[in-house]
C-alpha cells in the first residue's frame, strides 16, 4: 500500500524538486535515469551552481540598482498580509481568574496557621504527659554534665563530608 503511495507522490514530482530533494539528502532513490536528458543535466548543473554561488561569495553575482529598484516596487505593490484581530474568549479569561483565585486560597488555607498566630498546639489536643513537671533535679544534673558528649541537644550531629566518617 505504502509503495503505490509512494510512486503516487514520485509522480507529481518534478525533475527540480526530486534534484533538489536527492541533494539535500531527503531522496533514497537513485535519480541517475532522470538526469541523462538535456533538461536533467541543465538542472543538475543549475542546482550545483547555486550551491556553489551560495558556498563562495566570489561566484556570486551582484544585482544592479536597476534589480534593486524593480524588486522595490514589487515589494510596495504587493498587498500588507492582515491578520484578523485575537479574540479574546469569555471562557479563558474566566478560567484565568480562576485559577488566580485558586493559587491566592491554596496560599491562605497554607498560611493560615502562621497568620493567626495563638498557641503552637490546637486547643483540643490533649497532653498526656508533660516533661517538664515530671524532671527531677538528678537527671537535668545528669544532662548538663554530659552535655559535652551530647552536644547541645539530644540529637545527634551527622557531618556528610567525604572524609568526616571514616
Amino acid at each position: 500500500m505504502q509503495t503505490a503511495a509512494k510512486s503516487a507522490v514520485d509522480a507529481d514530482i518534478s525533475l527540480e524538486e526530486s534534484v533538489s530533494a536527492w541533494m539535500d539528502g531527503e531522496v533514497s532513490e537513485d535519480i541517475f535515469h532522470d538526469l541523462a536528458s538535456p533538461q536533467g543535466r541543465r538542472t543538475w548543473d543549475t542546482y550545483h551552481l547555486i550551491g556553489d554561488a551560495l558556498r563562495n561569495a566570489d561566484l556570486a553575482v551582484n544585482p544592479s540598482a536597476a534589480f534593486h529598484a524593480r524588486l522595490s516596487r514589487a515589494l510596495d505593490a504587493e498587498l500588507p498580509i492582515v491578520a484578523p484581530q485575537r479574540r479574546r474568549s469569555p471562557l479563558r479569561l474566566g478560567l484565568s481568574g480562576l485559577a488566580v483565585v485558586a493559587a491566592v486560597a491554596t496560599v491562605a488555607w497554607v498560611a493560615q496557621p502562621y497568620i493567626m498566630g495563638g498557641s503552637s498546639r490546637p486547643a483540643d489536643t490533649r497532653v498526656l504527659a508533660d516533661a517538664s513537671a515530671s524532671e527531677t533535679p538528678g537527671l537535668r544534673d545528669y544532662l548538663e554534665a554530659h552535655r559535652q558528649m551530647a552536644g547541645p541537644s539530644a540529637v545527634r550531629q551527622v557531618s556528610f563530608d567525604a572524609g568526616a566518617g571514616r
